[in-house]
Parts: C-alpha cells; sequence; structure tokens
C-alpha cells in the first residue's frame, strides 16, 4: 500500500497501541497533523511542550504503557528537553516524537532549526534523526521496544519535514510493518544469574539486621506482589523511596516508610545500622545514601538491578545480580523456600525491637495551628488523605519541594501506581501537566495534584488544556507565599538571610486564576474550611478544581539529613530532640 511518512508515521503508533498522544503542532511537523485527523488515536492539544512531555510521563507512570509525546522542531524541541531529562532519571517508557527541518537545510541554521538528536544524546535511552520515509515503521517499532525493555526510557524520533510532507516525492512510501525487532548488541539480561541469587538467599539466612531497600525498578518490573511475598517469607522489614512509594503497602507491619533526606527516622536508622541492604531496583542515591563514606557502614550488599552500570557505580555490592526485579526476587524466594523458608531465618527478634523502639519514640509529628494561625500543610494532607470522599486508591502526584515530602510522608501509600513525581531530576512544575496525563490513562481513578505555589505557577497554564479536553483533575495548592526548601535551607543553614524566595500569598490570586483558566476555584484559610472544601472538591467531575491553601510559612520538613552529613545525623522534629536515640 503506497502511502506518505506523515501517514505511516500516524499509522505506526496506531499498530504500537498508541491511544494518545500529547503534543502541539508547528511547521515542520505539520504535515504528521493532517492524518491525526483520520486516525482514532487521540490528541491532547497542550499549551506549552514541556507540558506534553510531563503529560506523557505522567500515563506512563500510571499505566506503564509508554507514553507518546509530539512537537515540532526548534524551540518546541528545547522545551522538551526538560521532561526527556525528567524521563531519563526516572526510568519512564516515554517516545518523543519531534519534527525537523527539511533534510536539505539541516546544518543551514534554517528557520527554528537545532541540532535535536545532540542535545538529548545524553538524557535520552536512544535518539535517532530518521533520514528516509521508508525507515519510519521500523524506528517508530524499534523506538517502542527500546523504551519498554530493559531499564525503561524516553526514546526520541527526530523526522525531516520533507520526509513526511505529501506534497514531497520524498515522503512517498510503501507500507510495511516489521513483526519483529532485530537490534544487534541491545539485549538485556533478565534472567538473575542462578549462583549469585543461591549466594543472596545465604547471605539473607545470615543476616541479623537485614533492611530491604526497594526502588522505583520495582514499579517498573511489576514486581510489588513479588516483593510482598519476600517480605513475608522472610519477615524483613522494607523501605520504599521516593520512586517506590506505593510498592510495598505503608500499612503493612513490615513496612518503614521512605529513606533519605526527608525519611522517617525509623528508616533512615534501620538502613543506617544494618548488617544487609537488599537493594532492589534502586541506585544508592546521595538523597539516600546522605554522605557516602558514612552510609551504613556495617552493611553488606545485595543489589539487583536490570542496568548492570548502576552496580558497583556508588556502593560495591557484595552480591550484585543484574536481572529483571520480579523474576529475580520470584527466583530468590523459591530458593529461599527451598532451604527452608521462614523457618530456616535466623531469631531477629532483637532487630525487629529496636526497630518498634524508633518507631514509638520518632512518629512523624508537627505542631497543630493555634486559633487564628495558618493551616499546617501536614493537617491539610492528612485531611484530604482522611477524607470519607477521597477513595483509597487515589492517584497522587505531587510538585518538587516542600510539598512532595510532606506528601510522601504524610500520605499512605497502600497501592502500587498511585504516587508519581519527579524524583531524580526534581522538576518544578512536573505536578500540574503529570496530574493531566495520568488522569488520561486512568480516568476511573481521582487524581490529585499536591503543589506548591512555586511549582503551580510553572506549569499552571496546562489547566487551560485539561478545561478545555475535559480532564476533571484536582489541584491542592500549599501555598505558603515562599520557594520552601530554598526557605528552609535558608533559616536553618544561612541564618535565616533569606535572599529571593518570598512569591506573596496573593499574586497571583490563584482563586481567580483558576476560574479564569475554566476550573472551579477555591480558597481556605481555616483549619474549620478544609473538609468541605475537600468534599465539594471530590464531587465535582466535569471540570478541574483548584483549592489554595494558605500555609504557615514556618512550617519545615523533619525529619532531614543535612547535606554532606551522614545518616547517623539526621535531625528529627525540634518536639523529639531530647529524645535517646
Amino acid at each position: 500500500m503506497q502511502m506518505n511518512g506523515g501517514q505511516a508515521l500516524i499509522k505506526s503508533l496506531e499498530m504500537e497501541g498508541v491511544e494518545v498522544i500529547f503534543g502541539l503542532p508547528g511547521g515542520a511537523i505539520l504535515p504528521v497533523y493532517d492524518p491525526i485527523i483520520d486516525s482514532p488515536i487521540r490528541h491532547v492539544l497542550v499549551r506549552h511542550e514541556q507540558g506534553a512531555g510531563h503529560m506523557a510521563e505522567g500515563y506512563a507512570h500510571v499505566t506503564g504503557r509508554p507514553g507518546v509525546a509530539m512537537v515540532t522542531s526548534g524551540p518546541a524541541a528545547t522545551n522538551i528537553v526538560t521532561p526527556l531529562a525528567d524521563a531519563f532519571m526516572d526510568s519512564v517508557p516515554m517516545v518523543v516524537i519531534t519534527g525537523q527541518v527539511g533534510s536539505a537545510s539541516i546544518g543551514t541554521d534554517a528557520f527554528q532549526e537545532v541540532d535535536t538528536v545532540g542535545i538529548t544524546r545524553s538524557i535520552t535511552k536512544h535518539n535517532e534523526l530518521v533520514t528516509d520515509a521508508a525507515d519510519i515503521p521500523r524506528v517508530i517499532r524499534e523506538a517502542f521496544h527500546i523504551a519498554t525493555t530493559g531499564r525503561p526510557g524516553p526514546v526520541l524520533v527526530d523526522i525531516p519535514k520533507d520526509i513526511v510532507d505529501p506534497t514531497n516525492p520524498r515522503s512517498a512510501m510503501e507500507w510495511y510493518w516489521p513483526e519483529t525487532v532485530d537490534l544487534p548488541g541491545y539485549r538485556p539480561t533478565t534472567v538473575g544469574h542462578h549462583r549469585k541469587i543461591r549466594e543472596a538467599a545465604e547471605l539473607i539466612g545470615r543476616s541479623r539486621r537485614p533492611v530491604i531497600y526497594a526502588g522505583g525498578g520495582i514499579l517498573k518490573a511489576r514486581a510489588a506482589e513479588a516483593l510482598r511475598e519476600l517480605a513475608e517469607l522472610t519477615g524483613i522489614h522494607v523501605v520504599t523511596t521516593l520512586m517506590a512509594r506505593g510498592a510495598f503497602p505503608d500499612s503493612h507491619e513490615l513496612a518503614l516508610g521512605m529513606p533519605g533526606m526527608h525519611g522517617t527516622y525509623t528508616a533512615i536508622t534501620a538502613m543506617q545500622e544494618s548488617d544487609l541492604l537488599i537493594a532492589l531496583g534502586s541506585r544508592f542515591d546521595d538523597r539516600v545514601t546522605g554522605k557516602l563514606d558514612g552510609f551504613a557502614p556495617d552493611a553488606k550488599i545485595i543489589h539487583v538491578d536490570i542496568d548492570p552500570a548502576e552496580l558497583g557505580k556508588v556502593r560495591r555490592p557484595d552480591v550484585p545480580i543484574v536481572g529483571d526485579c520480579r523474576l529475580v526476587i520470584e527466583e530468590l524466594v523459591g530458593v529461599l523456600r527451598e532451604m527452608g523458608g521462614a523457618e530456616s531465618q535466623p531469631d531477629r527478634s532483637e532487630w525487629r525491637s529496636r526497630i518498634s523502639g524508633w518507631q514509638e519514640r520518632f512518629p512523624l509529628t508537627y505542631e497543630p495551628s493555634e486559633p487564628g494561625e495558618l493551616l499546617k500543610p501536614q493537617y491539610v494532607l492528612e485531611q484530604l488523605r482522611d477524607a470519607p470522599t477521597t477513595p483509597e486508591d487515589t492517584i497522587v502526584i505531587s510538585g518538587v519541594g516542600q510539598h512532595q515530602m510532606w506528601t510522601s510522608q504524610y500520605w499512605r501509600f497502600d497501592h502500587p501506581y498511585t504516587w508519581v513525581n519527579s524524583g531524580g531530576l526534581g522538576t518544578m512544575g512536573f505536578s500540574v501537566p503529570a496530574a493531566i496525563g495520568a488522569k488520561v490513562g486512568r480516568p476511573d481513578r481521582t487524581v490529585w495534584a499536591i503543589d506548591g505555589d512555586g511549582c503551580f505557577q510553572m506549569t499552571a497554564q496546562e489547566l487551560v488544556t485539561a478545561a478545555a479536553e475535559r480532564i476533571p483533575v484536582k489541584v491542592a495548592i500549599l501555598n505558603n507565599a515562599y520557594l520552601g526548601m530554598v526557605r528552609q535551607w535558608q533559616e536553618m543553614f544561612y541564618e535565616e538571610r533569606y535572599s529571593e524566595v518570598y512569591l506573596s500569598p496573593d499574586l497571583p490570586d490563584y482563586k481567580m486564576w483558576a476560574e479564569a483558566m475554566g476550573c472551579v476555584g477555591m480558597r481556605v484559610e481555616s483549619p474549620e474550611e478544609v473538609p468541605a472544601a475537600i468534599e465539594k472538591a471530590n464531587s465535582i467531575n466535569d471540570r478541574p478544581v483548584v483549592i489554595d491553601f494558605r500555609t504557615d510559612a514556618r512550617e519545615k520538613v523533619f525529619p532531614m539529613v543535612p547535606a554532606g552529613a551522614t545518616n547517623s545525623q539526621v535531625v528529627v522534629d525540634p518536639t523529639q530532640q531530647g529524645q535517646a536515640r
């Protein structure tokens, strides 16, 4: 069948099962937008290309399927660089298609020309400039294969205008669809080495103070059930990193919560004093380890990761295992059962007692507001979490900063794929567009974006997209009128010299701004107003809702491991600082 490159591109996306594209047209990609009219694929027209990328990420986070974004050349391509870097850091499967100037103009500084492949080489799992229309089906097939296999990640396909323009003879091609993908040299190792898995089982059997250190790789590998089986078989406690929240139920008796700079005291300390860390799909991020040479000094390491480059990159493992987390955990469970199962595990009652003591003495805590004071952000999150109208499986998306840490701390994640955030890159402005993408991917779920006032101002215009497309996300702005996390650092480490962090509580007027974007806008200033506002927001399903919660700027995130300190130097809430550790 004869067709042009633009038609072939859209048909290739249909063959990959793509349901939705987040994008914004422009001159170089214009020929591809024409066949979209005749395609069943939904297109969500964004207001800024960065929004398209984060929407694709949010969609991928909650569905497990690759998100797709499409933009034009030049500034559109550079605008989507941030989501690409974000997806690369957090291993999010995504396919981004960028228009490029015509082949003859490449390298001439033509209008809206940039070297997109060159710019994105280090922040994509793979990228490619297509030079022949006949290659389009093969390249798209390979792009989805690479994005979703091995360690997931973003793939960029850059397409010159002439090979998709039906008026150009270079776009003519004979349609075909490759049945298989042949990529010599690209063969991710999914099955772990049996001898290493047995070594891991033996090490677990000798450990008295083990901790499972679960990372985002658990979710990418669909390994939440296997993780739970491993934990319950061995009785070993589990910490879930910022990227792994939901991979293990917070309500489980073996759950310790989040480790790291703003993790729970128990999670941080249990890792630090363990004699074995079973690292599953985690990458020893500096926000988890603190000062590296002081991190978990007595712990041996079992490290499982599908990316061999992660093994030994930060901390040398005693038992390295390359492989898919789910497959490795399932085999590890099998070996442990062969070795006697739960009955063969050593007596760890003393370790459990120590952990229980830390949990009793150092729970998450904050001082409630006094009458007439502004709201405490933790209180808002508790009310939102516990509201009778908030479903237990609500999907929560956060921006980056204090509100991100409080949300991770105070929400209760009992289901996988209900927490979406920017972990590695820490992208302010992530929340609103990612929430829109998540709601498109899971229209059956309630989706709340928890944002800071600084973050919200970066990408709030995408609520126009949500209103126009009837995507009813809900946004809670924890408005403390500051760049809160920077303010906290300036207060703690710069002698309260607050430099360029004040934003104003009233500029802009968030309620009016929300209403101008087609949303329902509300403002809440006292604790008594919080439940009713949440109930009203949860009842609205025909348009987006934005609530401006006026919160106390003096509130800080505790616990905290200061930058450059070891995890043994964790700073707890002021009310707990006299407690014996």
